[in-house]
């Protein structure tokens, strides 16, 4: 027991500094990329969200306006 008690207090202690430094902690959750038909879901959504954007010709022209000014910057 008196390992996991000075596990705890380290990362207690830690933690007190990470908030003394401004941070906050949060918590995430992501899709399991292990789960089956994970792999299959992205590649569906990743063709819709192409098709969609194939038919958006104000986004393309947005983004190969976006693309010229960093190809300016990286000339400067």
């Amino acid at each position: 027991m008196a390992a996991t008690d000075n596990v705890n207090n380290r990362v207690k202690r830690h933690r007190a500094a990470l908030r003394a430094a401004g941070l906050r902690p949060i918590q995430i959750w992501v899709p399991d990329t292990r789960q089956p038909g994970f792999a299959e879901e992205a590649r569906r959504q990743c063709a819709a969200v192409a098709a969609a954007d194939a038919g958006d010709q104000d986004l393309q022209d947005f983004m190969d306006a976006a693309l010229l000014d960093l190809d300016d910057e990286c000339d400067v």
